[in-house]
């Protein structure tokens, strides 16, 4: 956890999805959206607050049934928005900024232990694979179906099989709702 408690994570999560946090806002996702709900329990596990084994299992049960796995040592900032659920897998070595988009089909992974580090305001398209220890700059789009091999700059929007830079135009064009520091 950053500089801020629990309550703040959880408010970015909300204000990403919905525009504002309220209370209503947060439950009617917690009640229906399956990746909210994921990205919630993933956060109380990590609170030193709540992070027990109960919670710990809880936070697991409803990875399973999404097919959402975010390991609970992975490190996610302010703001994370799955835009549909699973399968997604994300390995627990990660670091993820914040107002990042992250869509169904996706595989955060490595076989070593050189991990991916994504930058702020990222959008993943639906069905990605980044592979081992490569960097998605800030502001970067990746296009559904790509993987991701090499390193991805700054402003950049990068597709293909193996993904390639494509142009520079509207970064970050995809991110709604960005959380903002209080």
């Amino acid at each position: 956890m950053n500089k801020y408690g629990i309550k703040d994570y959880i408010k970015s999560d909300v204000i990403r999805y919905r525009g504002k946090f309220t209370v209503k806002n947060f439950l009617v996702l917690f009640a229906f959206n399956k990746g909210f709900r994921v990205t919630f329990w993933f956060r109380m596990a990590q609170s030193q607050a709540f992070g027990n084994r109960v919670v710990r299992g809880i936070a697991r049960l409803s990875q399973l049934r999404t097919g959402i796995q975010l390991g609970i040592d992975t490190k996610i900032g302010y703001g994370l928005y799955i835009g549909h659920s699973g399968p997604i897998v994300v390995n627990p070595g990660t670091t993820i900024g914040n107002n990042v988009n992250i869509s169904q089909i996706t595989t955060i992974g490595s076989n070593s232990n050189r991990f991916a580090k994504i930058g702020n305001n990222v959008y993943i398209g639906p069905g990605v694979s980044v592979v081992e220890g490569v960097l998605i700059g800030d502001n970067a789009t990746i296009g559904a179906g790509s993987v991701v091999t090499k390193d991805i700059p700054s402003k950049a929007t990068a597709a293909g099989n193996y993904a390639k830079v494509l142009n520079y135009n509207q970064p970050g064009r995809y991110i709604n709702n960005k959380w903002r520091e209080i």
